[in-house]
């Protein structure tokens, strides 16, 4: 049996009208705490609204966005999601790193293949 140690969350939902972001931030900050390795995907022109900055609403998502940031979880945004409804890299929260769909791509193979965790919210 592989031993997990790395986790890949995936989100895509909207924000504001779902828990999935709620969710999302509550695993990865889970994850990180027990000492995995994890990176969160912002994918599909709703889920990368997480990761831009100075949103208006509740709950206040950057903050939480910034904690995880800082206990270590990394996040990605899909750069074809965000070309999709007109965002840029200085729309988004620091610390966030653009990659390419391939990219996404990539991760979803090798978290695969090495029998690691991927979830989908």
């Amino acid at each position: 049996m592989v031993e997990i140690t790395r986790v890949l969350l995936l989100l895509k939902n909207m924000v504001y009208e779902s828990t999935s972001p709620q969710e999302t931030i509550r695993f990865a900050r889970y994850y990180r705490k027990k000492g995995l390795d994890v990176v969160v995907v912002l994918w599909g022109p709703m889920g990368v609204l997480l990761g831009k900055k100075d949103k208006y609403g509740s709950p206040a998502y950057d903050k939480y966005v910034q904690e995880c940031l800082d206990l270590g979880v990394q996040f990605k945004c899909c750069r074809l999601a965000c070309s999709l409804i007109g965002l840029c890299e200085d729309d988004f929260i620091n610390g966030i790193e653009m990659v390419e769909s391939y990219e996404v791509a990539e991760m979803f193979l090798e978290h695969q293949k090495d029998g690691q965790l991927i979830i989908s919210l």
